[in-house]
């Protein structure tokens, strides 16, 4: 069973998926899949658009992290172990979608959206968009 923190921490993730989807979508990309699992890795947002496909991993939080955050950038949570499990899920994906995928160049981002801390209801105050930040060699901070 889960706790409340557990499923709000859910929902909070899941809000922001919409916001990344609804950014992506001013980029001209249209959401294919959510949330999809390649045996028991995850992939976020699925998207394509200018002869691309999108595999996305969105990191939520709560508020921009100041220069002296102990935290760092959400994106910096996109380590080796996640980095080796997305390239795992996504190749997984590519190889049992084939035909769907035929044609389209694949990419791996990264997408930050921060909600505003002093809104009781989800507020977007930034969202950062890495294109092509995960590749089988690095990751955009390496």
């Amino acid at each position: 069973m889960k706790t409340r923190e557990e499923e709000n921490d859910r929902e909070f993730g899941s809000w922001g998926e919409e916001q990344a989807a609804k950014h992506l979508e001013k980029k001209g990309f249209r959401t294919v899949e959510r949330n999809v699992f390649v045996g028991r890795k995850e992939i976020d947002i699925i998207a394509e658009g200018r002869g691309m496909i999108l595999f996305v991993e969105v990191k939520t939080r709560r508020q921009i992290p100041d220069a002296d955050s102990p935290y760092g950038r959400p994106a910096t949570a996109v380590n080796a172990k996640k980095r080796e499990n997305l390239l795992y899920a996504v190749r997984g994906y590519l190889f049992s979608h084939r035909e769907a995928c035929e044609g389209f160049q694949p990419r791996i981002d990264v997408v930050e959206v921060y909600a505003d801390p002093s809104t009781s209801k989800n507020k977007v105050l930034e969202i950062r968009h890495f294109p092509n930040a995960v590749t089988a060699k690095r990751t955009h901070n390496s």
